[in-house]
Parts: C-alpha cells; sequence; structure tokens
C-alpha cells in the first residue's frame, strides 16, 4: 500500500515557500495581457446503474461538478501567471449528436475538451478531429481496446481500463491469500469484458478463477434475490465472489446471500474507485471539503475524473507559463508532468498509451478499504505500472 507521509511532510515544509514565491516575487511583476484558456466538457449519458431505491437520486451535476471547482483551483494559481481559464460545458440528452457539441466547442475556440460519453461517441470525435489542434480526454469509458489497439495521440485516458481496476484488486486479494476465486457475470458486453479483464487478473498475479456462473435471472433482482442467490452460489469451494456487473442489476444483492459467507469484491462489494467519499489521506481531505462546501455533496469518482484533466491542462500551462497548445500538448506528454492527484503520489501519463496512471482506491459504500498497488508488487519503472497495460509489443506505441 502506498505510504505518502514523506511526500505531504515536503509539501508542508516547502508549502509556504510557495507561497512567498506566488505571492510576494509572481505578485510584485507589472500586469500583462491576459492569457485565456478555454476548456470544454462534453457530457453524453450511456447506459446508466438503476437506483437501488425510490429515494436515492443521482446528482444532476455529476461530473460538472469536478469542472467547476477544477476551473477554480486553475484560476486560483493562474491569475498570477495572467491565465484565464473558463468552462465550456455542454450536457446532452441519450441519443443526441455529439458532433453538433464538439463543433459548437470548437468554433469557440475550445482545443481541451473532456469526454463524458461512452466509446462509441468518443470515437466519434477522434473521426471528426484529425489533424485539428485537440486534446480529448476519457473521463468515463474503460474500454481496454482504447488503450491496446485503439490508441490515439490527442486522447489521454483518466478513468482507468478495466485492466487496471481489476489488476488493482486482484493485488488486494491476492495480498489477503484469497486465491480461488467464483465469478459471477452479467450478460451485458461491458460485464462480460470486465469478467474477461478478472480472469486476466487472475492469471497475472496467481489467482485461479474456480468456478464461472452467470446472472441471467431478469432483472426484477429484489424479488428473487433471497431465493436464487444461494442456490446459485452453492457446491463451490472459494475464497471469495468476484463480481461484473457494472451497471448494478444483481451484484448488491449477492452480500450476505450467499451459501457459504464469504466476501464478494468486484464491480460490487469491495470495488476499485478512483475516488471515494471517506478518502481523506494525502491531503484528499482538503479537496473533499472544499467540494462539499460548494455543492452540498460527496465527490464522486466521476467528479474525480473531470476535475483531474482540467488540472492537468492547468498544470501544463503553469509550467510553461503559456498557453500554448503545442507546448501545453508537449509538456503532457513529457517526464516532467506530474499531477498532485490527492493519492500520495505524483501521477503522469503512460507516453505508449496516454492512460493516467494512478493509484487505485479500493473501498465499499461506507469505507475506504486499502489503494493499489500493494505492497510487495514491484516494477522497473514504477510500481503505479503494475496495474493495466504496460509497454509490451501487444500494446500499441505512442512515443513512435
Amino acid at each position: 500500500m502506498i505510504d505518502g507521509s514523506t511526500r505531504i511532510n515536503t509539501f508542508i515544509t516547502a508549502f509556504p515557500l510557495f507561497c512567498f514565491f506566488f505571492y510576494c516575487v509572481l505578485g510584485a511583476l507589472p500586469a500583462g495581457a491576459m492569457t485565456e484558456i478555454r476548456i470544454g466538457l462534453i457530457q453524453l449519458p450511456g447506459e446508466r446503474p438503476p437506483n437501488l431505491s425510490n429515494l436515492e437520486v443521482r446528482p444532476e451535476n455529476e461530473g460538472a461538478a469536478g469542472a467547476e471547482i477544477s476551473i477554480t483551483d486553475n484560476n486560483t494559481t493562474g491569475k498570477f501567471l495572467n491565465q484565464a481559464f473558463s468552462l465550456a460545458a455542454i450536457k446532452l440528452d441519450i441519443g443526441a449528436d455529439i458532433l453538433a457539441a464538439y463543433r459548437e466547442l470548437r468554433e469557440k475556440g475550445v482545443q481541451y475538451i473532456v469526454v463524458d460519453a461512452p466509446k462509441a461517441d468518443l470515437l466519434k470525435l477522434v473521426d471528426a478531429a484529425k489533424d485539428e489542434p485537440v486534446l480529448f480526454f476519457n473521463s468515463s469509458a474503460p474500454d481496454d481496446d482504447l488503450r491496446v489497439g485503439e490508441c490515439h495521440a490527442f486522447v489521454f485516458h483518466i478513468v482507468p481500463s478495466r485492466a487496471m481496476m481489476t489488476d488493482a484488486l486482484a493485488q488486494f486479494l491476492v495480498k489477503k491469500q484469497w486465491r480461488k476465486w467464483f465469478l459471477i457475470s452479467g450478460t451485458r458486453e461491458g460485464d462480460k469484458a470486465y469478467a474477461a479483464a478478472l480472469r486476466n487478473a487472475a492469471a497475472k498475479f496467481g489467482a485461479r478463477i474456480v468456478e464461472e456462473r452467470s446472472w441471467d435471472l431478469g432483472a426484477d433482482t429484489r424479488r428473487v434475490a433471497q431465493a436464487e442467490v444461494p442456490h446459485l452460489t452453492q457446491g463451490v469451494t472459494y475464497d471469495v465472489i468476484v463480481v461484473a456487473d457494472e451497471i448494478g442489476v444483481f451484484g448488491e444483492y449477492l452480500m450476505y446471500r450467499t451459501w457459504d459467507p464469504r466476501p464478494v469484491a468486484g464491480t460490487q462489494g469491495l470495488s476499485p474507485t478512483t475516488w471515494h467519499k471517506t478518502h481523506e489521506q494525502w491531503g484528499a481531505a482538503q479537496l473533499q471539503s472544499r467540494f462539499f462546501k460548494r455543492f452540498k455533496r460527496s465527490m464522486t469518482a466521476l467528479d474525480y475524473q473531470v476535475w483531474a484533466p482540467i488540472r492537468a491542462v492547468g498544470e501544463g500551462a503553469s509550467r510553461t507559463n503559456s498557453g500554448d497548445f503545442d507546448k501545453i500538448r508537449a509538456y503532457l506528454k513529457s517526464d516532467d508532468f506530474e499531477l498532485a492527484g490527492f493519492k500520495g503520489v505524483p501521477m503522469s501519463f503512460r507516453k505508449w498509451n496516454n492512460q493516467l496512471r494512478q493509484p487505485i482506491l479500493l473501498a465499499h459504500p461506507a469505507s475506504l478499504v486499502s489503494a493499489s498497488p500493494q505492497d510487495g508488487f514491484l516494477h522497473k519503472r514504477s510500481t503505479l505500472d503494475t496495474m493495466g497495460y504496460d509497454n509490451t509489443p501487444d500494446v500499441c506505441d505512442l512515443t513512435k
């Protein structure tokens, strides 16, 4: 598990000097022309999880709230460099034309666009933007093939791939000596892809899937779960159930209903995520507090996955002291780029597929349990690269 104490102590020591530099040195510089950096957000919902209760409501501003607070963060430091960041957000209904939203943003001079949309819609943008000076930041499509065979030089992936998520979970389960997995998966394409990632993670880290079964009992899960889950899970010797149910049709109903008393992990139960409402280590408490004070709710993983790319652009602009698109793009892909993401270690982009390498939190709905990479899982470059696709011959290489 990541130990961020040394980095936090260094940050606390250096922070007064950082403030002195910005307020006393840069603050004394004569005012010049303000450089405006426009950032866009396109949100086009895909298939959404069902509400487990009629009282459970998905935040209307999910994702957009992360963008707003990130723009504020950028402007806090940007004003000392004569940089002003603005947000143009477009929220579409299911089935709307994402290309019309793209053209609207481009007409406004936007070159950095955060995309909260399924893979198919992201690829529509990619096709439309060829040879244009634009960067897309994928905040919600976890598809592995976008990092393996369909890589694009102007698409940066903020959301972890399914491989990263399941590798993070596998490290924890193996460290706990829960090596015998019982896989239960849904029938959607996303469920099948997540199940495939779990199989790969098991093989990668020395676990074993001892049984696989599919959930095909219909959508009225609350009615049938009490009787059907014990029947579905009996007759197998295993350490943990791993579940692949990306939109939450049945996964929540497995816990405490299995034939044998066993933990549940995967898309439900102990789940890998980029952010969690109980995460407070490594300075995260201050971001959580600012977010809650402003929006009167907790920050979600999607909020974080929209916050991070906007901060990355802000970091690029401040470090290069420029609003130039080519300079910022080059900095994001350079060895010098680091993003402080409140997870204990600096985050950066993998050069071969533009995936943001980052720690993965492991949590259940009410508590943070751990963070991967786990201690003891080593890598020649970065322990963060133990999760997801490494730079191997079968993975696309954007460095060429």
